[in-house]
């Protein structure tokens, strides 16, 4: 006879787990954030990309422990802590950034998808107010979501967390201290549309905004895991902490428990994967169809491209569309628009990208 304690895991399990996780990017896989340092365009290994940094080491902008995670979250067994500081300048840009891309060859950018993250500030640190911050976004920024005075508008600053499709806001709140605020894109690759799903603390899921048209670009490489912070003249840099918990994508059936599925076995410093976890759910509990899957994979998702050069043409535009000012617009693999918006030309910053400044 199952205890009421196993009882109760097993039925919260077959409730949570609705969907097959193509991409688990809940910090269980590594130890600590120096193992971001294993990974290169030479040796990618691990679930991150880490490329995208300033100058210091990788401490100093992501550093992860079971306090920085949303305490309902029990699929991860710590949350990661990203930090913008007077380094954060990439490859001489004048934004500040530090971001992560997830790291797979799952079909993450085909089918209808789900983008899980938990987001939270404190009172230390907290992003500033007077300048515009994107967060969890893609390189073509169809959506995202963004903190912060919005880069044109009128006022100084602004206290709203927003969620933006293709730059307009479709949904918005007070960004309070010390509240997680729970999110999925609710993207459907085939259909060009894209939804919101939100709640706070320990909360269900629920959609807040119904499927919006737009299209739908990514070449499976480019959801960044962090924050882009726009530079504004006058107002002087601050060290900023942005607080996440609970990365995944899924398929299938959205899962909506902020306590999340199971998780993979962790990533070892150096390669390989460890044989248990601690925050691994027992999975004799669960015997339902709903049974939460992964996929794996081992391929490289090295970007490949026929050409030697990365500078991108303004004259090769796909779908017609012109990337924002910001945005990128070129680079080894890219797929997305290449033109720039009026006033921006679209600038090499390395091989892999390029930028609309």
């Amino acid at each position: 006879m199952k205890s009421p304690t196993l009882a109760s895991l097993a039925a919260q399990l077959l409730c949570v787990s609705a969907g097959t996780i193509l991409w688990d990017g809940r910090f269980n896989d590594l130890t600590s954030s120096t193992d971001l340092n294993t990974w290169s365009w030479s040796n990618q290994v691990g679930p991150y990309q880490y490329y995208i940094h300033g100058s210091s080491p990788v401490t100093a902008y992501v550093n992860l422990s079971p306090t920085y995670k949303n305490p309902a979250d029990a699929g991860s067994k710590q949350g990661a802590k990203i930090t913008l500081d007077s380094t954060s300048y990439w490859n001489g840009q004048t934004m500040r950034r530090t971001e992560l891309i997830p790291q797979t060859a799952a079909p993450i950018n085909q089918g209808k998808v789900f983008y899980h993250l938990s987001l939270m500030r404190s009172d230390t640190n907290p992003p500033a107010q007077t300048r515009e911050h994107q967060i969890g976004f893609f390189e073509s920024h169809f959506t995202e979501l963004k903190a912060g005075w919005l880069s044109g508008a009128a006022g100084v600053s602004d206290p709203l967390l927003r969620w933006c499709v293709q730059g307009n806001t479709k949904w918005s709140v007070n960004w309070d201290a010390g509240v997680w605020h729970n999110v999925a894109y609710e993207i459907d690759f085939s259909a060009n549309t894209v939804g919101f799903w939100h709640s706070t603390g320990g909360d269900n899921l629920v959609q807040v905004v119904a499927p919006q048209s737009v299209s739908t670009s990514s070449n499976g490489a480019d959801w960044h895991v962090g924050v882009l912070e726009l530079p504004r003249d006058g107002y002087p840099d601050s060290t900023e902490d942005y607080y996440w918990s609970g990365v995944y994508i899924e398929s299938g059936s959205i899962t909506t428990s902020v306590s999340g599925p199971g998780s993979k076995f962790p990533y070892v410093s150096g390669g390989g994967s460890s044989s248990s976890s601690s925050s691994k759910p027992a999975t004799s509990t669960t015997t339902s169809s709903t049974k939460t899957t992964l996929v794996t994979s081992t391929t490289s998702v090295k970007p490949t491209s026929t050409s030697t050069s990365s500078k991108p043409t303004t004259t090769s535009t796909p779908g017609g569309c012109t990337a924002a000012h910001w945005a990128q617009c070129g680079g080894i693999g890219w797929t997305g628009c290449t033109a720039c918006a009026s006033g921006t030309t679209c600038q090499k910053s390395n091989d892999y990208y390029s930028q609309c400044l």
